[in-house]
């Protein structure tokens, strides 16, 4: 592998940082998946899996795109479920939110910037 490019398989390679592929918390020995600047993870929850917790006061911005299955998210003000694949929900700094799968799914978040 060189540092300037990268490829693989997103379910294979996340599965010792907890779905996520790119981000400033990826071993900069892993060359662009490292990056300051945004994060990409690889979801796979089966159904009934869910963030009980909700994330509260992220001062970044949220893309999650459904790749299959039946994904909710709960947001500050509201809720959004995703059931066709592409199907997506977006949010801003300081929403709060949370998640279940409400069948075997697989998201694709983005955050930006990768927090420090």
């Amino acid at each position: 592998m060189t540092t300037a490019w990268s490829s693989g398989n997103a379910a294979d390679d996340t599965t010792n940082t907890r779905g996520w592929l790119v981000g400033h918390f990826i071993d900069p020995s892993e060359g662009v998946r490292s990056s300051k600047d945004v994060e990409v993870k690889w979801g796979t929850h089966p159904a009934g899996d869910k963030r009980p917790e909700w994330t509260s006061d992220d001062q970044r911005t949220t893309l999650v795109v459904l790749v299959s299955g039946h994904f909710r998210v709960d947001l500050t003000g509201g809720h959004h479920t995703m059931t066709r694949p592409g199907d997506y929900v977006m949010w801003g700094a300081g929403v709060d939110h949370s998640w279940e799968a409400l069948a075997d799914s697989v998201v694709m978040t983005v955050r930006w910037p990768s927090a420090a």
